[in-house]
């Protein structure tokens, strides 16, 4: 007989990934340090089965300028949290701080 798997596994496992609220004012807060500065105007999170993106944008009628997308865990060997400069990886990492970090970077090379 096959194995018995209990209604509230399988939920968990079908359920798709979304940023926890650590996450989330994280993420909005580097947002809003960015729209403070005038660079970026709007944003917009999307939900796929697979995982979840942030968007920042500089204007509503643009492609993304970033997206940070969280994979369901375990996606990916190199982490769960990858961020997007258009079609470029700039970073894959398994906590949202190291990949943010890489996004920092790059927004401020200076520092």
């Amino acid at each position: 007989m096959g194995t018995l798997v209990r209604l509230k596994d399988f939920r968990q496992q079908q359920r798709a990934p979304f940023f926890d609220s650590r996450e989330l004012r994280t993420i909005l807060a580097l947002y809003s340090e960015r729209v403070a500065r005038g660079e970026w105007r709007d944003y917009a999170i999307e939900q796929q089965p697979r995982y979840c993106g942030f968007a920042v944008f500089r204007s509503s009628y643009d492609w993304p300028l970033y997206v940070i997308a969280k994979f369901r865990p375990g996606t990916y060997r190199q982490g769960d949290f990858v961020v997007l400069a258009g079609s470029r990886r700039l970073a894959q990492a398994r906590t949202l701080d190291e990949a943010l970090s890489r996004l920092r970077s790059e927004l401020d090379p200076a520092k």
